[in-house]
C-alpha cells in the first residue's frame, strides 16, 4: 500500500467547463484529497467548479486563460503569493496559456512542477512552436498517450526520462452498463424526440461541432448507406458548436440535401453521457485529425458499446480492431459507410461479446483508478526530488 499523500497540489487550468482536461482536473483533485493531500485549482471558473468544491478542493479564480503579457505578469505574481501562502508542494499546469506564469511561479517558490501535454498542438511558426514548448518546462511532462509522448520527443529537446505517458482515465462507476437509470434514458429519448417504438440501430457521435471532429464525414457516409438500401439506422450528434454557428448551419444543410432528416439528429450538449451511450448500440469517433487521446472511443467501450473510430492518433492504442470496436480509414466516407453497415448487420450476441471485451480492456488500461494512481506516483517522485534524496 502506498504511503499516505500529505502534499498540497495546485492544478492550473484555464476553464472548468465540460471537456477532457477539465474532467481530469476534477478526477485528480478527488484522488489527491482521498489520498490525504490538499487540492487547489486555479481557473477562471466554469461548470465543474461546484463539483470541485463539493469534493473538498479549493477553487481560486484567476484569469489564467489570458495570453495577454501584462495579465500573465499579474498571474505570475498572484500565483507566487498563493503558492507561498498555501505552502504548495507541486504545481500541475494543464494548458499552454498559464504555462509561463505557472512554471515560473513554481520555480520562484521552490515548488516542483509538472505539465500535462493533452493535445497535438499546431505549430506553423517558430513563435507558435515556442509557445507550445512552454508545456515541457516543468520538472516532468505527462503525455496523455504514447502517441502524444512520441510527438513531444520528436518536436522538442526534452530528455525521454522526463516525459511520461499516462492515458486519460474513465470512471467505471459512472460509465457502468449495469447501473444506468432507465428513467433517465427514457427522459433523454423524449428530449431528443426519439419514439419509444423506434427500433433502428443507433449510433452516437459525441463531440463538439467542429470540422475536424468529422460530423460532415459521417453525414456523407450515411448518405452512401441510404443510397445502398440500408436505412435502419439513427445517428445522434451530441455536442454544441461553441459559437461556430456557421458550421452547424452547414451540417443542417448537408443533412437536408441528402434527405437524412429522419436519420440524423443534432441534439446539442449532453451532460449525461452514460445515458446517451446506454440508449445506443454503437459510438462514432470519426475525427479527421489525429486525437491525442480520444475519450469518445474509450467511454463507450466501458459501457459495452463498440466504437467505430478513425485509425490514427492515440485511437489505435485504445480500440482493438474487430475485438472491442473498429478502426476506420480517416476521412474516407466509403470506408465509414462500409464499417457502419458491418455494425448494423452484426448479430446481437457478437455485439454483446465485443462490448464485454471492451469494458475489460478499459478496466485494465484506461480506468480512472489507473490514471489517478499513476499521477499520484508522479507527484510522489516529484516530492522525492524536492526532498533532496534523489541523485540523478
Amino acid at each position: 500500500m502506498p504511503d499516505p499523500f500529505k502534499a498540497c497540489v495546485l492544478q492550473i487550468v484555464p476553464e472548468l467547463d465540460t471537456g477532457g482536461v477539465e474532467q481530469t482536473t476534477l478526477d485528480v483533485a478527488k484522488a489527491v484529497i482521498k489520498a490525504g493531500g490538499r487540492s487547489i485549482v486555479v481557473s477562471k471558473g466554469g461548470r465543474l467548479e461546484e463539483r470541485l468544491k463539493k469534493a473538498g478542493a479549493t477553487v481560486v479564480h484567476m484569469p489564467v486563460h489570458s495570453k495577454n503579457p501584462f495579465v500573465q505578469w499579474q498571474n505570475f505574481n498572484a500565483l507566487k503569493g498563493l503558492i507561498r501562502a498555501e505552502k504548495v508542494d507541486i504545481v500541475h499546469v494543464r494548458s499552454r496559456a498559464p504555462a509561463m506564469a505557472g512554471f515560473g511561479a513554481a520555480k520562484a517558490c521552490g515548488a516542483r512542477s509538472v505539465g500535462t501535454y493533452a493535445g497535438i498542438y499546431n505549430a506553423k511558426s517558430g513563435l507558435k512552436r515556442w509557445y507550445n514548448s512552454q508545456m515541457t518546462r516543468g520538472d516532468l511532462t505527462i503525455a496523455n498517450s504514447e502517441f502524444t509522448r512520441a510527438h513531444i520527443l520528436n518536436i522538442y529537446d526534452v530528455p525521454p526520462e522526463r516525459v511520461i505517458a499516462i492515458p486519460r482515465g474513465i470512471d467505471l462507476k459512472r460509465f457502468d452498463p449495469e447501473a444506468f437509470d432507465v428513467r433517465r434514458v427514457m427522459d433523454l429519448e423524449e428530449k431528443w424526440g426519439i419514439a419509444a417504438e423506434d427500433t433502428r440501430v443507433r449510433f452516437l457521435l459525441a463531440a463538439r461541432l467542429t470540422k475536424w471532429k468529422g460530423q460532415a464525414l459521417v453525414i456523407e457516409a450515411a448518405a452512401k448507406l441510404k443510397a445502398q438500401g440500408t436505412d435502419n439506422f439513427l445517428i445522434l450528434m451530441a455536442g454544441d458548436d461553441q459559437g461556430r454557428r456557421d458550421y452547424t448551419e452547414t451540417l443542417l444543410r448537408q443533412i437536408d440535401s441528402h434527405g437524412l432528416a429522419e436519420h440524423i439528429k443534432l441534439v446539442g450538449h449532453c451532460s449525461d453521457m452514460p445515458s446517451a451511450y446506454a440508449m445506443c448500440q454503437y459510438a462514432l469517433a470519426p475525427s479527421i485529425e489525429p486525437e491525442a487521446f480520444g475519450r469518445t472511443a474509450v467511454e463507450p467501450q466501458a459501457m459495452h458499446r463498440p466504437p467505430l473510430a478513425s485509425a490514427h492518433g492515440a485511437t489505435v492504442e485504445t480500440v482493438l480492431p474487430g475485438e472491442t470496436g473498429w478502426l476506420v480509414t480517416p476521412g474516407d466516407a466509403d470506408a465509414w459507410a462500409a464499417a457502419m453497415k458491418t455494425a448494423i448487420e452484426l448479430p446481437e450476441p457478437d455485439r454483446f461479446r465485443m462490448g464485454v471485451k471492451g469494458r475489460a480492456h478499459v478496466r485494465d488500461l484506461f480506468s480512472l483508478d489507473v490514471m489517478c494512481d499513476r499521477t499520484l506516483d508522479v507527484y510522489r517522485a516529484l516530492l522525492i526530488l524536492a526532498s533532496g534524496k534523489y541523485h540523478p
